[in-house]
């Protein structure tokens, strides 16, 4: 009986490794909230939320060491182009740069009016045009918002 070896998603040993480090930069930055730690301090829950996320890392590094990487994988760079082809497709590249948008707008006009707008551009973008239904399910969506928050829950929204 022969065992079966894991195959690595392109870049997923990278990310360990990375995520390793941005934990590792997590409890340092835990450990100056209060200079030290102590049970009763303000760092101390960051302090061991960190120590549990480098505990993580560190068991995922340890479960993907017998993982290979994929035989059609050439090289490094074939591995970067694999990874960039899979998380940067076009919808997930619009999203992200639309909700970056979205955030900074929220600063400038109220949040009602750029949230309806991104709400807007959103469902026009993945609904392909469709545009009288998808303002139609945004102002529905901005309504439900604006009676929750402003009536229900009695909470400013900027």
């Amino acid at each position: 009986m022969s065992k079966k070896i894991e195959q690595t998603q392109a870049g997923e040993k990278v990310f360990d490794w990375l995520l390793l480090l941005f934990s590792v930069g997590v409890l340092v930055e835990a450990f100056r909230i209060d200079g030290g730690l102590r049970l009763n301090s303000a760092g101390s829950f960051p302090v061991g939320l960190a120590l549990v996320m480098l505990a993580s890392s560190i068991a995922i590094l340890f479960s993907h060491r017998r993982k290979r990487r994929d035989p059609r994988i050439r090289s490094a760079l074939h591995e970067c182009q694999v990874f960039l082809h899979e998380h940067f497709q076009p919808h997930i590249v619009v999203f992200s740069v639309v909700s970056v948008i979205y955030l900074a707008a929220i600063i400038w006009a109220s949040f009602y009016i750029s949230t309806f707008i991104f709400l807007a551009a959103m469902f026009i973008y993945y609904r392909q045009g469709r545009i009288i239904s998808s303002l139609i399910i945004t102002s529905l969506a901005i309504a439900v918002i604006y009676v929750l928050f402003t009536m229900v829950f009695r909470v400013y929204l900027p």
